[in-house]
């Protein structure tokens, strides 16, 4: 029996979940609708713009010039121009573009946003960057050219661009010129007023786009290198005692718990584990300690997904309007450093667990280690067999090393040292994406071999965890009986562990 999925809530600001993120991201032609009550917010914010439009009153971005130019007054019959030459001298991205469910989490949080009523923009922006989703157009996002201060300024003006007819997007898969692209849609482009320009692109949403998605994988991507630790654990006879909750209960931190839960569940029946003395007294660090370093990487998760469900509701914009007070503040909201730290860690986190899933690897293919044949086939040495499946995660493991390094301790000034502190937060979004993948890869790896290893000695006698996943292993991965051309089975089983990490479509 299948459960119905939720029907998404309207847009209003401040509900926004992951989830609800991931899902629109992921499924295309999704889209919420804008709730009454954040129509009615934006009405207010957009009020109090054209009255101080109106009277004249110098307002950053709504009778000034932007940055550096925050001093230049900019008479009322330009101001319209003002919006449009904005986005179209900041569309200075470069590279391939970002994924499109990443593009698609972009547009539904920029979306929420201007929803929270703090803008100043019409409610008519909410509503056109809401049809771009349930049409599917994709607007296409150049991956670099934000230093994530200020927001991300160059992606978002490259969505806004779409907006206004310009730039390029893929519509129903197909790349086209933004304006085709909203003319095949029955869409019309947005005339922008003013502050509405630099309301589409003062804001976090490149690299709180990632985060979200990221967030979302990363924690399925966590039970999947418990899952594939429980597996090295079966068939190399580990012991089991390590994952006893009594010990977890003793240094409370709830990742531990969870992993040693995990991997309890999984060898459950195993008739391979041992005893301490059985083989040996205790087992390496990769295997005894797997609680507490799969743990970590759980906790910092979670304090990840905290930061992200604040951002993903918050108002990122400047200058922000209190209609309720009559006052239009500049502030540092736009400033990407929450979010830039926070993804450091998780570049961090990830590269922890593909490091340790490399070492059990290692385990598993060393005979000197595992007690199983050398690289874990027979006739070896007229077979190599699993052998470079450690190489492989090596690389990438020592490739996530370098992706490690935090790029929110760097800052470079920008606008002439006006804005003389940037968080880099988008470069921080990229790393974590490219550590995401590398880590499935070497889960993957773990998997193949762990499968391998239970063809040695075994299948039947493996937990009921690990059985599911060496049935899993093997649906997509054929037993190792000789030597073959090894890429496909560690990009299958890869590309199968992201899918997967993404949930249902």
């Amino acid at each position: 029996m299948s459960i119905p999925t939720p029907e998404l809530s309207a847009l209003d600001g401040s509900h926004l979940t992951i989830a609800d993120v991931a899902r629109v991201a992921r499924e295309p032609g999704l889209a919420p609708t804008l709730h009454p009550s954040a129509r009615a917010r934006m009405a207010a914010g957009r009020a109090v713009v054209e009255q101080a439009v109106a009277s004249g009153r110098v307002v950053y971005g709504l009778t000034t010039g932007f940055g550096r130019f925050s001093d230049v007054a900019i008479p009322e019959a330009d101001r319209g121009r003002l919006q449009v030459n904005l986005i179209q001298s900041h569309s200075a991205g470069v590279g391939d573009p970002v994924p499109p469910p990443v593009a698609r989490a972009m547009v539904l949080l920029r979306a929420n946003a201007l929803a929270k009523g703090f803008s100043g923009a019409r409610p008519v922006l909410v509503e056109r960057l809401l049809d771009l989703l349930a049409h599917d157009i994709v607007p296409e996002i150049p991956r670099f050219g934000s230093v994530g201060a200020s927001g991300d300024l160059a992606p978002l003006a490259h969505l806004a661009l779409v907006l206004t007819g310009r730039g390029f997007a893929t519509w129903r898969g197909e790349r086209l010129p933004g304006g085709e692209a909203l003319r095949r849609a029955g869409l019309a482009p947005v005339e922008l007023e003013a502050k509405e320009g630099l309301a589409l692109i003062n804001g976090t949403q490149m690299m709180t786009g990632y985060a979200a998605l990221m967030v979302d994988q990363a924690q399925q991507l966590a039970d999947w290198a418990d899952l594939a630790a429980a597996l090295t654990v079966d068939v190399l006879r580990g012991i089991p005692d390590p994952f006893d909750e009594r010990i977890a209960a003793v240094r409370p931190h709830p990742g531990h718990a969870i992993t040693a839960r995990h991997l309890r569940e999984a060898l459950e029946g195993s008739r391979l584990t041992t005893h301490p003395g059985e083989l040996r007294v205790q087992d390496a660090y990769s295997l005894r300690c797997t609680p507490q370093i799969h743990g970590a990487s759980r906790d910092a998760l979670a304090h990840i997904a905290e930061v992200v469900e604040r951002e993903i509701n918050a108002a990122t914009d400047n200058p922000l309007i209190f209609a309720d007070d009559d006052w239009v503040v500049s502030a540092g909201n736009f400033h990407g450093q929450p979010v830039a730290l926070a993804l450091d860690y998780l570049a961090v986190a990830l590269a922890e667990l593909a490091d340790v899933s490399e070492r059990r690897i290692e385990r598993m293919v060393n005979p000197a280690l595992s007690g199983l044949p050398p690289f874990l086939v027979r006739e070896g040495g007229l077979n190599s067999g699993l052998m470079l499946a450690q190489y492989t995660a090596a690389a990438l493991v020592s490739q996530n090393k370098v992706l490690a390094h935090p790029a929110s301790v760097d800052s470079i000034p920008t606008s002439a040292n006006q804005e003389d502190h940037v968080s880099m937060g988008s470069v921080s979004a990229v790393k974590a994406h490219d550590v995401l993948r590398n880590l499935a890869w070497v889960i993957g790896a773990e998997l193949i071999c762990g499968a391998q290893a239970a063809e040695l000695v075994g299948p039947d006698r493996l937990g009921q965890g690990t059985r599911a996943a060496y049935e899993w292993v093997r649906q997509r991965v054929a037993p190792w009986d000789q030597d073959r051309v090894l890429s496909p089975d560690l990009e299958r089983v890869g590309a199968d562990l992201l899918a997967s990490a993404e949930g249902p479509r």
